[in-house]
């Protein structure tokens, strides 16, 4: 199992990233896919989740309204669209699958003025 997240970045409070994660070595378009992220000093904490078709999701309530999960099953890829990031969404950022204990290298955003 691979997966491989990419999209991070530093941005102003207000701004927008969408990140990517491509899956691989599994059955991805079987998988459901969530979004972690860890701040500094602070725990891994689940951000967002997408079922296996798109149909079904779920965000923690921190970001409902200003993140949207989405995923391309025809390219092995889920995505998190952040907007009206604030300092407090500073953190590394993981994709995984749900069921399968794997976790990626992260890619790390920052929200800073």
């Amino acid at each position: 199992v691979k997966l491989v997240e990419s999209g991070g970045g530093s941005v102003q409070p207000g701004g927008s990233l969408r990140l990517s994660c491509v899956g691989s070595g599994f059955d991805f378009s079987r998988t459901g896919m969530s979004w972690f992220r860890r701040a500094p000093g602070k725990e891994r904490v689940f951000v967002a989740t997408m079922g296996v078709t798109g149909a079904t999701w779920n965000y923690a309530d921190n970001v409902k309204g200003r993140f949207t999960i989405s995923r391309d099953n025809a390219k092995n890829s889920v995505y998190l669209q952040m907007n009206n990031l604030t300092p407090d969404d500073t953190a590394m950022y993981y994709c995984k699958g749900v069921g399968l204990d794997y976790w990626g290298q992260g890619t790390q955003v920052t929200v800073s003025s």
